[in-house]
């Protein structure tokens, strides 16, 4: 029982378990991408909100980048850290100012990706990924 508070932990279940993360989240955000994608797609002119006033197809676009580009990088482990800033801008974007004046539960879904997407800008994407192929043939992990 006192093995349940134990505050160490395993180096190789924590880099499974940033893995996991990063597969989940970015397979879960690719389909509110591809939603948006296939607005693009459709015949005529799409019509997506405008809340910081760039114009609705530039926000479109925005939002279907980072959705669908930056997800895929996360899921690979490539530049996560870079991946992940345009994800939290658009969280922020949907929790503070689309959602704003909505109930909690209209903000809820956006701010757990936010929360989850500062998780992976501080700790990066662990050692089961691009990231790490890259710079471990620089250095070692030093855990």
């Amino acid at each position: 029982m006192i093995g349940v508070f134990n505050t160490t932990y395993n180096k190789n279940l924590y880099d499974v378990a940033l893995l996991i993360l990063r597969l989940g989240v970015g397979c879960f955000m690719m389909t509110h991408g591809l939603q948006k994608l296939n607005l693009i797609m459709e015949p005529g002119t799409a019509q997506f909100i405008d809340p910081i006033g760039i114009g609705e197809s530039a926000t479109l676009s925005l939002a279907v980048f980072s959705e669908l580009v930056c997800s895929f990088l996360i899921i690979m482990g490539f530049a996560t850290r870079l991946a992940v800033i345009p994800l939290i801008i658009t969280m922020l974007v949907a929790v503070f100012v689309v959602h704003d004046n909505d109930a909690f539960n209209e903000k809820e879904l956006g701010s757990l990706y936010l929360v989850i997407y500062i998780l992976l800008l501080v700790v990066g994407s662990g050692r089961y990924s691009v990231d790490q192929l890259i710079s471990g043939r620089k250095r070692k992990v030093n855990y």
